[in-house]
């Protein structure tokens, strides 16, 4: 599991670690708490190239069905199988096992400019 201080955060409650121009995503464990049980996770093939702010996909609880976006733009590169295959990994280790996707970033140092540190993403968590 990364530090999460490493990580970068989006208002919707998704998470970035950035490797190179690499970017790991997931759900934040605030968010996998507040769907409840994961059911279904869809995921982009690889090779799909997707901008900021584009549905990369869809997680489905026993509570809702919430869309899951691309918190910066590039090709997706990887999609995590396991939780395709094994949803409830997501609430089990969201920062872990639980990654959704992996993209190469277009521009990687532009991409993690507009997303948040733990810190504001602490403080978006308090309002």
């Amino acid at each position: 599991m990364p530090d999460q201080s490493d990580l970068h955060y989006t208002s919707e409650h998704e998470w970035v670690l950035a490797d190179g121009d690499v970017a790991t995503i997931g759900i934040t464990a605030y968010a996998a708490d507040r769907l409840g049980d994961i059911v279904y996770v869809e995921l982009p093939r690889t090779g799909v190239t997707v901008a900021a702010g584009d549905v990369l996909g869809e997680i489905e609880s026993t509570k809702s069905v919430g869309e899951l976006f691309a918190p910066v733009a590039g090709e997706v590169v990887e999609r995590n199988e396991a939780v395709v295959g094994s949803p409830e990994t997501v609430n089990l280790d969201p920062f872990g096992e639980g990654w959704l996707v992996r993209v190469r970033m277009t521009d990687p140092a532009a991409a993690l400019d507009g997303l948040l540190d733990l810190d504001a993403y602490t403080a978006l968590l308090e309002h």
